[in-house]
């Protein structure tokens, strides 16, 4: 089956149109910067025992929330 393309034909409207960011790499620059504000925090791998799954919960959110040392 062949499709027929009509070059003179008028095309009535265009719906909707996408528009590029103004300054592309500013907008990556501000895209990484966010990304690596969420990174999750690095948690060294091993064995870690507690006495309570509550002292174990107290650890992990204590590693969470604290700042990042770089």
């Amino acid at each position: 089956m062949n499709a027929v393309v009509n070059a003179e034909e008028f095309i009535g409207k265009t719906v909707g149109r996408r528009t590029a960011p103004i300054d592309s790499l500013k907008f990556a620059m501000g895209l990484q910067a966010t990304m690596h504000a969420l990174r999750p925090m690095r948690i060294r791998k091993g064995v870690y025992r507690f006495k309570s799954h509550e002292e174990a919960d107290q650890w992990l959110m204590d590693r969470l929330t604290q700042k990042p040392e770089n």
